[in-house]
């Protein structure tokens, strides 16, 4: 498929404007993993809960919602109170947890990880500052430095790797990506939280889930063959054509299109 032209993107804005419009509205949190850190109101709780149903979304969204409640009720749905004030016996119960390939070993080291940040820090944010530099057009340092900080703790089982993307693998970031988009983008519509403001919406990268894939491909904003890092570069860039200032707000109308077929 040819690049799109501006004639092309000009059509295809007006379109995708009011799919956005249809789409990002406080009804779409009720079957979304978003709607686990919605259930609650401290920051950190939200951060802990948000990171963690990202991470353990996939498969039916209806399975990630039920494992994720299932999950933070074993920490009596005080996530941040229990990593820094759990013991050990307190996390006997955590053991019983599994989703799909995400197991036990990962569920206890992602404990200690927040543990350890939490004692040092106020704000997940934080951890993905450390790799931003002021001007960077988009967040690929930033996740390939936070997946050294999170892997950075001598207890690191390796086979937790596989569970926090990079782009230094290739990987288009999914779930790291679609996380970002709910705690900075902020446009009061009720969906994304808007909770931090040192990375700025234009430098996020489009979540390129296997629905966005699909339908981004159709639509032309796609041409790469592999679904990795560069094709999610691709997609967002194109998407900045629409608006510099927030491209990934397209991600409600390529994802809700793919799961309704309205396209």
């Amino acid at each position: 498929m040819p690049p799109l032209t501006s004639h092309d993107l000009r059509n295809l804005k007006g379109f995708l404007e009011e799919k956005v419009a249809f789409y990002n509205h406080a009804g779409f949190i009720e079957n979304d993993p978003i709607v686990i850190p919605h259930g609650y109101s401290k920051l950190q709780d939200i951060e802990i809960t948000g990171f963690w149903a990202a991470i353990l979304a996939w498969g039916q969204r209806k399975t990630i919602i039920q494992k994720s409640n299932e999950l933070f009720a074993l920490m009596d749905r005080a996530p941040h109170d229990f990593m820094l004030n759990h013991s050990e016996n307190d996390l006997k119960t955590l053991l019983q947890f599994k989703h799909r390939t995400f197991n036990s070993t990962d569920t206890l080291y992602f404990i200690h990880f927040f543990r350890h940040f939490y004692q040092h820090h106020d704000s997940l944010e934080e951890a993905f500052l450390k790799g931003l530099r002021p001007g960077d057009p988009h967040v690929e340092q930033s996740l390939v430095s936070f997946h050294d900080l999170f892997f950075s703790l001598d207890a690191a089982p390796e086979r937790t790797r596989k569970h926090i993307a990079t782009p230094a693998r290739k990987s288009a970031c999914k779930r790291i990506n679609m996380f970002l988009r709910w705690m900075v983008r902020n446009d009061d519509m009720g969906v994304d939280f808007g909770l931090w403001n040192k990375i700025q919406p234009a430098q996020l990268i489009c979540p390129c889930d296997l629905h966005v894939d699909r339908v981004a491909r159709e639509l032309g904003l796609i041409t790469r063959k592999q679904t990795d890092w560069l094709a999610a570069l691709e997609l967002t860039s194109n998407l900045k054509r629409m608006d510099a200032s927030d491209p990934v707000k397209y991600d409600f109308a390529l994802f809700r299109m793919g799961i309704d077929a309205t396209y």
